[in-house]
Parts: C-alpha cells; structure tokens; sequence
C-alpha cells in the first residue's frame, strides 16, 4: 500500500498561523485533505447515509468541511453553518460537495452567530423548513484562543469560548431533540486537550471537557425514551485552520510531532469517525467516545 507523504510519520506542512478566530481553510497552503484515504484513494461511499437529513455547525472548513463532504458522499442532505468572516470557505464547501455527488445533494447554507440562543433556535427551525426532517448532528464549531498565564487571560475571552464551545450545543440541542425522531444521532467534535489539560488553552480545554460530560449525561437521559444516541470524537493535533496565532513558538514546533505517529491528522481521518457514528454501523454506542490523536493512551 503506497501511503501519502501527508500521513507518513514526521510529515509537518508549513506552518501557518491566522491572527483572528475563527481562521479561515482558502488561505492554507497546502490546504487539508477532506476526502482522501492515508492509501491515496478517493473515499469510497456505500450509502451509509442515504435518506438523513443533517446540520453540521462550522461545515465550512476543517474537519466540519470535510465531514459534510463524506456525508453527502454517503447520501445525506445538508445544512452547514459559518460566519461572515467564513462565508467565502462556505461557499467553496458547496461547490466541492455539488462537484463530487453531481448535484444531487441538498445543501442550506445558515451565517449564524450561535453564541445566541435566538440563533440556535433558528437554525433548527430553518433546517426544518428546508429539508423537512431533522435526524443527525454534527456539533463541530468552536473557537480557541492561546494564553500562558491565566491571571492575564481576559474574563471577557473566557466567557466567549464557553458561549461558543458548550452554551450553543445545550441551545442547540435543546430546540432540536424534540423535533428529532428515534434513530436520530447527536454528535459532538471534543479535543484530546480535555483529557491531557493543554497548559495553553484552559479555557478551551474545559470547554470541551464539559462538552464530554453534557454528551454522556444527554445519553443516559435521551437514548432509552427517546432513542437518540449521542456520542463524541476527540480528536489530536489536526491540520486545520483553528491553530491560533497566539500559540507560543515551542507548541507550533511540536505540533503534531509529539504523539507516537509522528504527524498530525488530516480532516478526513476525523470525518470518517461522524460517518460511522451516524450510521447504522454504530447503532449500539452511545455515550462514548472515540479518540482520534495519533496514537496516545487515553485511559
């Protein structure tokens, strides 16, 4: 099997940091690889998806792009959110997905700030108005800001991270399972950092470890009653354009480096884990979590 430089141990793309969240996927180069295969190959769909009508949040670059690329492979329609500041990677997203499924998918793009519970409200209502059917989510936006001494990280970031990385999914789901039918799934994009504590991202890291509690609480109220399962990826270092800017210059040069694969992961080894979460193929997990970062131990 010939392997992709890009997933070979000790492949580093340039580094390139973006000085304002959220960071945008046209300005890297060379950019993530949404759907292709560590073997080189295009990703091969099997209609795991055929029929599902899903919103994924921040579906406009990263592993949110590359995850409504696969899904939309495998027969989903789609609602994708972004910002302004994303708005050109949206579009860029959509016109890669037409490319690739010949137009056969139906997609909704929403520029929604969902920091707001009003906004969250809205996409689902909006979701529902234009495909009809809510059955998966895909809960992916966040935000992160580097900070090495918490006295000086600003209240007023602390505050933002939390109302971008864990309020939104509680609004968002709270308007959404009532319009969700059994089968449906919920799914939420973690970090690797919740469960190591990245000394540069606290706030961020307790996000996403209140983002674990909140999935497996949510499970063992919802997939008894209402069969609705909810589950989470963890991803670890990921070529995306969420890196900020402000991350010291020892973390950018071990970024990615230094888990036993020697590399950082690409979009697609993350959106494969949405797939089969959503699928059928995982219709007896719930709760759980699967970690995707290069090979550390998580016990």
């Amino acid at each position: 099997m010939q392997i992709l430089k890009e997933f070979q141990k000790g492949y580093k793309p340039p580094f390139q940091t973006q000085n304002n969240a959220p960071g945008v996927q046209h300005k890297l180069d060379p950019p993530p690889i949404n759907d292709v295969t560590a073997d080189g190959k295009p990703y091969k769909a099997a209609g795991k998806l055929e029929g599902r009508s899903a919103i994924i949040t921040g579906g406009d670059s990263g592993i949110g792009r590359s995850t409504a690329l696969l899904f939309a492979l495998e027969g989903a329609d789609l609602t994708l959110t972004y910002l302004p500041k994303e708005k050109k990677d949206a579009e860029e997203t959509v016109q890669e997905i037409n490319k690739k499924t010949n137009n056969s998918r139906k997609i909704q793009l929403l520029e929604l700030d969902l920091r707001k519970e009003e906004a969250c409200k809205e996409l689902v209502e909006k979701h529902l108005k234009f495909h009809g059917k809510l059955d998966s989510l895909v809960l992916n936006h966040g935000t992160q800001n580097a900070n090495t001494d918490l006295p000086s990280l600003p209240s007023e970031q602390w505050h933002d991270i939390f109302q971008t990385n864990i309020h939104s999914f509680f609004y968002i789901c709270k308007a959404a399972i009532p319009r969700m039918p059994p089968g449906s799934t919920i799914n939420f994009n973690a970090s690797i950092n919740m469960a190591v504590g990245h000394p540069e991202l606290v706030d961020y890291t307790a996000t996403k470890g209140a983002m674990i509690a909140f999935m497996r609480a949510l499970s063992n109220q919802i997939v008894g009653d209402k069969g609705i399962r909810c589950n989470a990826v963890a991803p670890g270092p990921i070529w995306t354009p969420l890196i900020p800017a402000t991350m010291s210059e020892d973390s950018i040069k071990k970024f990615g480096v230094t888990v036993p694969m020697g590399r950082a992961g690409q979009p697609v080894e993350i959106a494969t884990a949405f797939v089969y979460l959503t699928s059928a193929d995982s219709s007896y997990i719930s709760g759980q979590i699967i970690h995707i970062n290069g090979g550390v131990v998580i016990e």
